[in-house]
């Protein structure tokens, strides 16, 4: 039979596995280790102005997702106004209105900025070529001349906007520099002359980054293109080529960052702060919309994200006993039974679960070995199992609280039906083969729960066996694997060793 259908299912559950773990790892920014941090900056705006008694209609631009920042969440405050955010070709907007307000107004928004270094820029229009550039006299010859000399001393835009710029910087002005500086503030005037000379520009809005400064405003920078379309951000009042770190671009689209009607005096100032948070919080405020591609439990509600989080430990707990069962050979009582008792050391502690573990094993024993005696139906001796285990556990667990016990009172948490069938076998097989293959089967059965319960109780395993649901995938791949060996188990090369000594 061609085995050629199976390599292809393996092969093909490790690459989706191996390719969503990835995508979420790179594209999403979950992290590889748990405890890492992410910084994250939270800027309100505050927006004032002097309604005049009829209906209000404010207009905010807001930030998207740019390079090294991600939006994570938005809120606002505004009594009695109705907020709706809008989409606009030039920018996202949000938009309050209200049917009658008069005195001084007051609205906010706030937003959390994860900072993300590879984060992609959005994608970015180039503007539109602008008509030509008109100046009143004198100072379309002053404008001229600045450009003749500028474009003499540079070889293409961004040489040309940052010499450009350096006429109007610094104390020794010249004097066509102050001429047009008379007119026209800095920014505004920049882009003018960039665009006389045929160069794509245009003025955006940013905000610069520091923790816990209050009412800032934001500043003009020029966002510059190339014949190409790449474009570069330069200071309009250093010249400096490049973004800065810290620099939030809020409007991007050279629009004007607020729009009030119905009111005067507006202006819109911002405080900041900078906070770190646990990159689970921040991935679980990212990932709020979930997509085919980053399908993420974190989607749940609470209360189920705690239950998938034992749920998917459980493949990394049957990997082990695979490989404890196929590779080395070791005997247990049962096939899973072992997965489900290191689930229980999960909730009890491995010194706690071992030892109620093992005194409801033997005393569970003692009882059946009476049960045997009686002649029972399967179905009736495997009940009254069930019900002695349950009255085991209740005593135990009374016996622990009188004594200040308190970790006795966790195990309650043993799976009873499993300890029950457990018994059961153990004492059919102490009456078939005798005691010495049930301390066999006992002893690898309580081993694979020891070794089964240190793998799904790594921090690292718990985080990337919940955030990356591909590796669920690369672990079925990896158990088909496994159940294709028809080798030798290790325990069995014992066989071998007169053979070896010979």
């Amino acid at each position: 039979m061609s085995r050629v259908p199976f390599y292809l299912l393996v092969g093909t559950l490790l690459l989706i596995g191996i390719v969503v773990t990835l995508y979420r790892h790179m594209a999403l920014d979950v992290p590889w280790s748990p405890g890492e941090q992410r910084h994250i900056w939270e800027v309100e705006a505050q927006v004032n102005f002097v309604a005049d008694g009829d209906p209000v209609k404010a207009s905010l631009a807001l930030p998207t997702h740019q390079r090294g920042f991600r939006v994570l969440t938005e809120n606002t405050a505004s009594s009695g106004y109705g907020l709706s955010y809008l989409d606009e070709p030039t920018g996202r907007r949000a938009q309050w209105s209200i049917r009658q307000a008069a005195g001084a107004q007051q609205l906010y928004y706030s937003v959390q900025m994860l900072v993300a270094p590879d984060a992609a820029p959005p994608p970015t229009s180039r503007p539109p070529a602008r008509q030509d550039i008109a100046w009143e006299r004198p100072y379309d010859t002053a404008a001229q001349a600045i450009i003749d000399r500028a474009w003499q001393r540079s070889a293409d835009a961004f040489t040309f906007s940052r010499q450009l710029v350096g006429h109007f910087s610094g104390d020794q002005q010249e004097e066509n520099a102050r001429l047009l500086l008379t007119q026209f503030d800095r920014a505004t005037l920049l882009v003018r002359l960039l665009d006389q000379a045929g160069i794509a520009t245009r003025k955006v809005n940013a905000l610069m980054l520091e923790d816990g400064r209050r009412r800032q405003s934001l500043s003009a920078w020029l966002q510059v293109f190339d014949e190409n379309g790449e474009w570069v951000l330069i200071n309009p009042e250093t010249g400096e080529q490049g973004r800065p770190d810290n620099l939030l671009l809020w409007e991007a689209s050279d629009q004007a960052v607020l729009e009030v009607q119905g009111g005067s005096r507006s202006q819109v100032t911002f405080s900041m702060i900078r906070h770190n948070e646990p990159a689970s919080v921040a991935v679980r405020n990212q990932l709020a919309g979930d997509t085919l591609l980053n399908f993420s439990i974190h989607s749940l509600p609470l209360e189920e994200q705690s239950l998938f989080k034992t749920i998917l430990l459980i493949p990394i707990g049957a990997l082990v006993v695979v490989l404890l069962r196929v590779l080395v050979g070791l005997k247990t009582s049962g096939t899973f039974m072992p997965v489900l008792i290191a689930l229980a050391f999960i909730q009890t502690s491995l010194f706690t679960g071992l030892v109620g573990f093992l005194l409801i094993v033997a005393v569970g024993l003692v009882i059946r070995s009476y049960l045997s005696h009686l002649n029972l139906l399967l179905v009736a001796r495997v009940s009254a199992v069930i019900i002695t285990v349950i009255a085991i556990i209740s005593l135990f667990s009374v016996v622990a609280y009188r004594m200040g016990l308190n970790a006795g009172l966790t195990i309650t948490f043993f799976p009873m039906i499993i300890l029950s069938w457990t018994i059961e076998r153990m004492s059919i097989l102490w009456e078939e083969e005798g005691p010495k293959e049930v301390l066999i089967q006992g002893g690898g059965s309580l081993l694979t729960a020891v070794l089964a319960y240190l793998a799904m109780n790594n921090p690292w395993i718990r985080h990337i066996t919940f955030n990356f649901l591909g590796v669920q995938l690369i672990l079925m791949a990896l158990i088909l694997m496994l159940g294709n060996y028809t080798g030798y188990r290790l325990l069995e090369l014992r066989r071998f060793k007169p053979v070896t000594e010979d």
